[in-house]
C-alpha cells in the first residue's frame, strides 16, 4: 500500500476512556451495592448505561473504533485474573458463592479475608490489584464479561474492540502467592496461560470481533533476554491461532526499546506505540527494524496523561514520518484517556482564557479525529483547527501566568547548603529522642482521620453560602477536638490533628499555591471507588501565606503529646498534579520545595515538633527505564531535602510512602534523609522491612501494621504478628507503628477499633522487649 493510500486509511481510534460517568454514577452506584441501598442488577445497569454513553459519545465525536472490555467495577487487572481464572484460594469460596461479592471480596477483603495487594500502574497514580500465582495455580478461561460487552457495543451499530490485558504483562505484574516461595517467577506460568487466552480469543471472535488488542506496557521496561523470549514465544503461539481475530499489541507510557524488534517480528496484525514523550525513540527504533510492512500502526500521538492540548502541527508532522513505515497508520491517544478527566467544559470557575489550553479525554478524542481527518485529507480539511490550536498554544506561551520572575530569582540562588540538615542523623535522633521523650515502638498515625458526612456537608454549605466562615470553622475546631480526644484515649504517642479541613491531599495546598489552578470536575480514577481532583500546575509556584500553621497549633493546644505538622511534599504534589509542560520537571519541584520549605520553617516556629512531609509518590513517579532513573531521583530527593533541611536538630521531619514497589529506590528513600518514615507494609506482610534492613536504612522506620485500603478490622494479635515480623528487620529503638496510610476513607467504627487494637498490639510488643520499663 502506498502512503497516500495508507493516509486515507486513518482512522481514530481509543484505548480506553473514563470509567466513572459525568457524576461518577458508577462510584455511587457501587458504594450503594455495598451499603446495600443498591441491588446487583441496579448496579449492573448503571454500569450498562454508563457504557453505552461512553460508546455513543465516541462515535459521535468521530471515533471509528471504540475500544470494549476496559469498562470495570474496579480494576482491569483484577478483571484479568477472573478472566483468567486465577482466582486466590482464601476468596475462592466468596467467589463461587456470589461472583459480584467475591469479585469485591478479592478487592477489598472482608472481615474474615484479606485482600489481594495493590500497587501502582507503572508510572501512574491509578492502582491495580496484583495477581497472586504459584506453581499450583491452575488458570480456566471466563470471557464473560469481554464478550457481552463486545455484544453490547456491536448491538449499537459500532465498530468495537476488545481491550485485554497481555498475557506477559499480566504474569510480570503478578507476584508470588502467600506461601509460595518469594523466588518462584510467575513467568514461568506462560505456556500454561496461553491456551487460556487462546479460548478468550476464540470466543471473542465468535462473538464478532474482527481485532483484540492486548496491552504490554511491562515491555516499555528494561527486560531481560528470558523476559524478551518469553514476549516472543507467546505471540508466536497466538499469532499461530487459526480460529482468532487480528491482534494489535499497544505498548505505551514509554519507548519499546529492545522489545520491538520482538514485537515486530512476531505473527500478529497491528502494534499500537506511545510517540507522545517517546516519539522520537519510537521512531527511530521503528526505522530501524525496516518499519511494519504489512502490518497495521496505531500511533500515540495525543498524550493521554496529561490535559494541555496537543500541538497538531507537530502531531500531524509525526504521523507524516510513520506513513511510510507501516501498511497502514490509525491514530490514538497515546495510552488509555482512563489517567484523565471526562470533560474540560464543565469547568466554570476557569478563566475562559485558560480553558483553551486544557484536553480532558472528550477534548483528545477531538484532537484525535482531527489528526486522522488531516493524515488522510490533507491539512487543507483541517484549516479551522489548525487555526484555533495554533492560537491556543500562543496564548499560553506568552501568558503572564507561566512565569513569576520574583519565583525563578529565587530558585537561581539555590546552593547545596540549602538542601543539608545541619547536623548528622546520628546527632539529631539524640537531640529528638531527649526533646521528645517518646517510649520504644511509638505509635502514631499516618495523617488524615475519616471525612465524615458532617464534613463534607460543611464543605457544600460553605460554598452555597448556607454557613459563613465563622460557622465553617467552629465545625472544623470541633473535628479536631474529637480527634485529638480520641488520640489520647486511645494511647497513641504522636498525634495528628486529623486533616478535617482538607478535601484533599495535594488540592488543599495548590488551592493556596499561586501558579495552581484547581477544577470542580476533574475527577480521575486512582482506585475502585476512589476518585481525586489533582490540580492543574499552570505557572510558577510560591506561598502567598501560611497554609497549615493555624490548625495545627490549635490542635497542639488541646494536648500536651506532640502533633505532627502535615505537609504534602514536592514530588508528590507533581506527581498527583497535571504538571507543565513547558520546563523541565526538577525546576517545577525547586519552585514548589521553596514554598513548601517556608511553611515547615513557619510550622516550626509556631513550635510544631515533629513535621511530616508525605512523598507517596516517589517511587510511582521513577522513570520505567533504569538509564532514566538516576537524573529523576537526583532532583527528586535534592526537592525534598530543599523543603525540610531548615530546621532545628531537634525538629523530627517525617515521610510517608505508600502502595508501591519500593525496593528498587531505597537508596533514594536513604538520600531522602528524613528521621522518621512510615511505608505500606501489610498487604506485602513486611516485605518493605526486610528491604529497608537489607540496605542498611540507618534512620527510624514505621512499616504499617493496619491496612487502611480494606474496611476489615486487623485483630490486636494480627497487629503484633505484623509488627514482629518488622522487628526481626528494624531493631526495636528504631520501629515506629502505625497504619498503612491515612484514614480519611475509613469510617469511624472501624478506626477506632483498629486503632485501639493497634496500640493494643504496640504495648504487648514492646512488653516482651528486654529494654522495656
Amino acid at each position: 500500500m502506498t502512503s497516500k493510500s495508507a493516509a486515507a486509511a486513518a482512522r481514530a481510534t481509543v484505548y480506553g476512556y473514563p470509567r466513572q460517568g459525568r457524576g461518577r454514577e458508577l462510584k455511587k452506584a457501587i458504594e450503594g451495592y455495598w451499603k446495600g441501598r443498591v441491588d446487583a442488577d441496579a448496579l449492573r445497569a448503571t454500569a450498562a448505561e454508563l457504557r453505552r454513553t461512553n460508546w455513543r459519545q465516541l462515535a459521535e465525536a468521530g471515533i471509528q473504533e471504540v475500544p470494549t472490555g476496559d469498562f470495570s467495577y474496579y480494576d482491569h487487572v483484577l478483571d484479568t485474573s477472573v478472566m483468567v481464572g486465577a482466582i486466590t484460594g482464601r476468596h475462592r469460596a466468596s467467589v463461587e458463592a456470589d461472583a459480584l461479592d467475591g469479585y469485591f471480596a478479592m478487592a477489598r477483603g472482608t472481615q474474615d479475608v484479606a485482600p489481594l495487594e495493590m500497587t501502582k500502574w507503572f508510572d501512574t497514580n491509578y492502582h491495580y490489584l496484583v495477581p497472586e500465582l504459584g506453581p499450583d495455580t491452575v488458570f480456566t478461561a471466563d470471557s464473560a464479561k469481554q464478550v457481552a460487552e463486545l455484544r453490547e457495543a456491536l448491538a449499537l451499530g459500532l465498530t468495537a474492540r476488545p481491550v485485554l490485558v497481555g498475557p506477559v504483562t499480566y504474569l510480570l505484574l503478578a507476584k508470588p502467592a502467600p506461601g509460595v516461595a518469594a523466588d518462584f517467577d510467575p513467568l514461568t506460568l506462560l505456556d500454561r496461560l496461553l491456551p487460556v487466552y487462546a479460548e478468550v480469543l476464540s470466543d471473542l471472535r465468535a462473538a464478532g470481533a474482527e481485532w483484540v488488542q492486548l496491552d504490554e506496557p511491562a515491555l516499555v521496561q528494561d527486560r531481560t533476554p528470558a523476559e524478551l523470549n518469553a514476549a516472543t514465544r507467546a505471540y508466536r503461539d497466538l499469532g499461530a491461532l487459526t480460529d482468532r481475530p487480528k491482534l494489535l499489541v499497544a505498548s505505551y507510557f514509554d519507548r519499546l526499546g529492545d522489545a520491538l524488534p520482538v514485537l515486530a517480528k512476531a505473527p500478529v496484525e497491528g502494534l499500537a506505540l506511545d510517540f507522545t514523550e517517546a516519539a522520537a525513540a519510537n521512531l527511530d527504533a521503528l526505522a530501524a527494524v525496516g518499519g511494519l510492512p504489512g502490518k497495521r500502526l496505531i500511533a500515540g500521538v495525543v498524550n493521554g496523561r496529561n490535559i494541555w492540548v496537543n500541538d497538531l502541527t507537530k502531531s500531524l508532522a509525526t504521523l507524516g514520518t510513520l506513513l511510510g513505515l507501516a501498511d497502514r497508520v490509525d491514530v490514538a491517544a497515546s495510552c488509555s484517556l482512563l489517567h484523565v478527566p471526562l470533560d474540560a467544559t464543565t469547568e466554570r470557575d476557569i478563566e475562559p482564557q485558560i480553558l483553551r489550553w486544557l484536553a480532558f479525554a472528550r477534548q483528545k478524542t477531538a484532537e484525535i479525529v482531527t489528526l486522522a481527518k488531516g493524515l488522510a485529507q490533507g491539512t487543507g480539511a483541517i484549516t479551522g483547527e489548525l487555526a484555533a490550536n495554533r492560537a491556543a498554544l500562543a496564548s499560553r506561551a506568552n501568558s503572564p501566568i507561566t512565569r513569576d520572575p520574583a519565583v525563578r530569582t529565587r530558585v537561581g540562588a539555590v546552593t547545596d547548603t540549602d538542601a543539608r540538615r545541619s547536623q548528622p542523623y546520628g546527632e539529631r535522633a539524640a537531640a529528638q529522642r531527649a526533646h521528645l521523650g517518646l517510649p520504644l515502638l511509638p505509635t502514631t498515625t499516618i495523617g488524615s482521620f475519616p471525612q465524615t458526612a458532617e464534613l463534607r456537608v460543611a464543605r457544600a454549605d460553605l460554598r452555597a453560602g448556607r454557613i459563613d466562615t465563622a460557622g465553617y470553622e467552629e465545625r472544623i475546631k470541633a473535628e479536631i477536638q474529637e480527634v485529638i480526644s480520641f488520640q489520647e484515649k486511645t494511647g497513641l504517642d504522636v498525634l495528628v490533628h486529623g486533616e478535617a479541613e482538607r478535601n484533599d491531599m495535594v488540592q488543599y495546598f495548590a488551592e493556596q499555591l499561586t501558579g495552581y489552578l484547581a477544577t470542580q470536575h476533574g475527577w480521575v480514577q486512582s482506585y475502585g471507588t476512589r476518585y481525586v481532583r489533582p490540580p492543574i500546575l499552570a505557572g510558577d509556584i510560591s506561598r502567598p501565606e501560611p497554609m497549615t500553621v493555624r490548625w495545627t497549633t490549635y490542635a497542639q493546644a488541646l494536648t500536651p503529646r506532640p502533633v505532627k505538622g502535615m505537609l504534602t511534599g514536592p514530588v508528590t504534589m507533581l506527581a498527583w498534579s497535571f504538571v507543565r509542560d513547558d520546563q523541565p520537571l526538577g525546576d517545577t519541584a525547586r519552585q514548589v520545595a521553596l514554598a513548601l520549605r517556608d511553611e515547615v520553617n513557619d510550622l516550626e516556629t509556631a513550635g510544631t515538633s515533629v513535621i511530616q512531609v508525605d512523598e507517596p509518590a516517589l517511587r510511582e513517579t521513577l522513570p520505567l527505564r533504569a538509564a532514566d532513573r538516576p537524573g529523576y531521583l537526583a532532583w527528586a530527593t535534592e526537592a525534598f531535602r530543599l523543603t525540610t533541611a531548615g530546621v532545628r536538630p531537634d525538629t523530627q521531619i517525617h515521610t510517608h510512602m505508600c502502595y508501591a514497589e519500593f525496593g528498587d529506590i531505597v537508596q533514594a528513600i536513604d538520600d531522602l534523609d528524613a528521621d522518621v518514615i512510615s511505608l505500606e507494609a501489610a498487604r506485602s506482610h513486611m516485605q518493605v522491612a526486610r528491604e529497608l534492613a537489607a540496605h542498611g536504612y540507618p534512620r527510624e522506620a514505621g512499616p504499617g501494621v493496619y491496612d487502611i485500603h480494606s474496611p476489615r478490622v486487623p485483630s490486636a494479635d494480627e497487629a503484633a504478628a505484623l509488627l514482629r515480623k518488622g522487628l526481626e528487620a528494624i531493631p526495636a529503638e528504631r520501629l515506629w507503628v502505625n497504619p498503612d496510610c491515612g484514614l480519611k476513607t475509613r469510617g469511624w467504627p472501624e478506626t477506632r477499633a483498629s486503632l485501639d487494637n493497634l496500640v493494643a498490639a504496640a504495648h504487648a510488643v514492646r512488653a516482651e522487649l528486654p529494654t522495656a520499663d
